[in-house]
């Protein structure tokens, strides 16, 4: 079970958190590449959290390049256009990395690809390490293997490091029973069992990533990453979004 521990007079639920964080969080209102402004702010988020000694993991997609090159990847081997998303999601873990820094947050990135001059490999003892140190580590490159996406990516990383919840964020406020986007009779959930996300095939993450998080106990929380102050919320244990369990 989570702890409740006191830290610079916060009380956080969770000590050592998974964040997962679409790449298109990081385009901001832009339908491609970074918007500078908007990975600084949720940089500056991260960083708040950090600093009451929460232990955070982060996994951030490459949709933001990759979707752009997707119509040209289609006519692709499926194993090249898996492995350009991973280099996809590099890129991104870079500038976060780079925008944590400017926050004073010590971080680093760790990749399932090895390539030593940007990144250090991903190795899961000195990870843990470097959690415990009160460092930010990054997880890019999802699990260097092809046809896993990076929910799977991140829950492996969030069982591998003893994570104590992963938490989703989203563009919605929760879990719904269909699209809130398209039909305004969406029911949102506050809490919901693995079993009924699978059976419900519920569009939270993908099913083998969900089954992995089942099979572990491992909690899930899908929040609303564009309201600000909702990473602090959710360590925190405020309820917001829905929790899977």
């Amino acid at each position: 079970m989570p702890i409740i521990v006191e830290s610079n007079t916060r009380i956080v639920k969770y000590q050592r958190i998974l964040l997962k964080i679409s790449g298109e969080a990081l385009a901001g209102a832009h339908s491609f590449g970074l918007d500078p402004q908007r990975v600084q702010s949720l940089a500056a988020e991260v960083a708040e959290v950090a600093r009451t000694k929460v232990q955070i993991g982060l996994v951030v997609g490459g949709g933001n390049f990759f979707r752009g090159v997707a119509a040209a990847a289609r006519n692709m081997d499926r194993v090249t256009g898996d492995h350009m998303g991973m280099l996809a999601t590099v890129i991104n873990a870079l500038a976060f990395q780079d925008a944590l820094e400017k926050q004073g947050v010590p971080t680093r990135v760790m990749t399932a690809i090895e390539m030593h001059q940007v990144a250090e490999p991903y190795i899961r003892r000195r990870a843990i390490r470097h959690l415990e140190k009160g460092r930010v580590v990054i997880f890019a490159a999802g699990t260097s293997n092809p046809y896993f996406s990076t929910d799977t990516a991140a829950t492996l990383r969030a069982l591998e490091i003893k994570a104590d919840v992963i938490a989703k964020a989203t563009r919605v406020d929760g879990v719904y029973d269909k699209d809130p986007h398209k039909f305004g009779d969406a029911i949102k959930f506050s809490e919901i069992d693995y079993t009924q996300v699978l059976a419900k095939s519920l569009a939270v993450m993908d099913a083998s990533a969900v089954a992995m998080c089942r099979d572990n106990n491992l909690e899930i929380v899908v929040f609303n990453l564009t309201v600000t102050g909702n990473i602090m919320r959710m360590a925190m244990g405020e309820p917001i979004g829905t929790i899977i369990r």
